[in-house]
């Protein structure tokens, strides 16, 4: 039989994180609790002159195999599950000596911390997932009817505060703490899982049996799409804490400006040559590309839809020059994002101050998929990969091919209609757009809106249509406005009517095969 150890109440801390630790744990001491400790965090308290009881004194077991094994022990467990309400629990208790542990302090290995340190090995990684912690903390949030767990030194003022209570620690923050503490462990697991998965060269796919998110808080926002909705970003665990990107400028983003950046920045890498994406209400409202020059790219994007552009995020896919900056500094704009920014570029935005300027690395924005919460569920699907040249090119179905000004015009704006809210029309040429038709219910309206806010000359324009044309009306109404060329997937039970329209009309038309609703 072991030697008693001194009556309780008793206070279990081992943590890695030691911030807090020793003010914790003074205010525990001065509750009348005893100080049950491992490892580093033994050696902090004892360093600030608290006295602390060893985990290896109670079960009288030394840690063993490098402090793999310290915790992991019948006679700490016992302390930390049996019931107080339970006659045969106290009964079983006294026999075994069980320590009556009400506070349990606990945070884990920091496996995430290791894995993002550059060069870190395998070995060294497996090393710092914790067993005994999580065992721990599970316990005592399973048993918080008697233990109160804590895993984060965010929480320590409020354990404190409650320490002094008549009532201590009341029913209502033991159930919010055992929550916390079981998003921890399984945040944890969830973070394990995933690098391990990779480890293995294995991919996540949408219809895996389980799932294992790992979202850590980035910042809370002031609001959401609506000044009553409340709003958040989160990030994965393996990712930066803007993945992929630099505020480099401006006041804080906005929920709204997020979707909108997310929208602009999608867009704009969807093409080869230097252009320009201007988006408003996660829209592109207008795009330009130019062979050369970002500057001429950008004048093409806004000439699109000047009215439009005000207070929009614009996007680049070439680093922002000082000619280009220079032409935006007059303007009212959200955002500017492109993969870099010169000094000059800088110089020439740096006295607005409340523009954000966002620098992103195009090798980092990448997803294999999406996932969108409903009252059903999660949704998720596999991304809708970028468009290839082959692609662009499609099947031509009618009489007449697209000419080549006029092919190029159709792969120019079938890059773009891919990124615009379906129902979605865009009309353009191959180095800007015309007029967007987006979100619509029908497909006409879709092209009566591109055609009524066309800033070009739509005489030999080209057109192009996320998906296929159900009837002949839309294409009858493009024509008579002047469209020479379409581009759409095709695959409607009426597509022979359409071609039979479009050859009575003159236009050429290509078939993609792939259909890109956005909703």
């Amino acid at each position: 039989m072991t030697e008693p150890m001194p009556r309780g109440p008793w206070a279990l801390l081992s943590v890695s994180d030691k911030r807090g630790i020793t003010e914790l744990a003074t205010a525990l001491v001065q509750a009348g609790f005893h100080l049950l400790s491992t490892g580093g965090t033994l050696r902090t308290l004892r360093d600030a002159g608290l006295s602390a009881h060893a985990v290896s004194a109670l079960t009288q077991s030394p840690e063993i195999l490098d402090g793999r094994v310290k915790t992991l022990h019948p006679r700490l467990h016992g302390g930390l599950l049996y019931r107080r309400d339970l006659d045969d629990h106290q009964v079983q208790a006294r026999e075994h000596q069980l320590p009556d542990i009400q506070v349990v302090v606990v945070n884990l290995y920091p496996f995430e911390a290791t894995i993002a340190r550059e060069g870190v090995s395998f070995a060294e990684a497996v090393e710092q997932i914790d067993i005994g912690g999580p065992a721990m903390v599970r316990a005592s949030a399973k048993n918080h009817a008697s233990v109160a767990v804590v895993t984060s030194p965010d929480d320590y003022a409020a354990l404190a505060e409650a320490l002094v209570r008549p009532e201590g620690i009341d029913a209502a923050l033991r159930r919010t703490l055992a929550a916390k503490a079981f998003a921890h462990t399984a945040a944890y697991d969830a973070t394990i899982a995933a690098w391990m998965a990779q480890q293995a060269g294995e991919a996540p796919g949408v219809d895996q049996a389980q799932r294992t998110p790992t979202l850590r808080l980035v910042a809370s926002l002031r609001y959401g799409e609506n000044p009553h909705q409340a709003a958040a970003l989160y990030r994965e665990a393996s990712q930066a804490p803007l993945a992929g990107a630099e505020v480099l400028q401006g006041k804080e983003l906005s929920y709204n400006n997020l979707l909108d950046l997310d929208a602009a920045v999608g867009a704009v890498l969807e093409h080869d040559l230097p252009s320009a994406v201007v988006v408003k209400h996660t829209n592109p409202c207008g795009v330009g590309t130019d062979s050369e020059r970002l500057a001429t790219a950008w004048g093409r994007a806004h000439e699109a839809d000047p009215v439009s552009a005000f207070g929009g995020i614009v996007a680049f896919n070439r680093s922002l020059d000082g000619e280009t900056a220079r032409a935006l500094a007059p303007l009212f704009l959200e955002v500017v994002a492109a993969p870099g920014f010169s000094q000059e570029a800088r110089d020439a935005l740096a006295r607005k101050a409340n523009l954000r300027l966002i620098a992103f690395d195009p090798g980092q924005l990448s997803t294999s998929e999406l996932a969108r919460q409903t009252l059903f569920g999660t949704l998720v699907q596999s991304a809708d990969p970028r468009v290839t040249a082959g692609e662009c090119t499609g099947t031509c179905v009618t009489e007449r091919a697209p000419t080549e000004e006029e092919q190029r015009a159709l792969a120019f704006l079938w890059r773009v209609v891919k990124h615009v809210r379906s129902n979605a029309i865009v009309i353009g040429s191959a180095e800007r757009t015309y007029g967007v038709g987006a979100g619509q219910m029908s497909r006409l309206d879709a092209v009566r809106l591109a055609v009524e806010k066309a800033t070009g000359d739509l005489q030999g324009a080209a057109l192009a249509s996320d998906a296929f044309f159900p009837f002949a009306d839309g294409l009858e109404l493009a024509a008579a406005a002047g469209v020479g060329a379409v581009i759409q997937p095709g695959g409607s039970k009426r597509d022979a009517e359409v071609i039979e329209a479009a050859n009575r009309l003159g236009i050429a038309m290509v078939f993609t095969g792939t259909r890109h609703f956005r909703h």
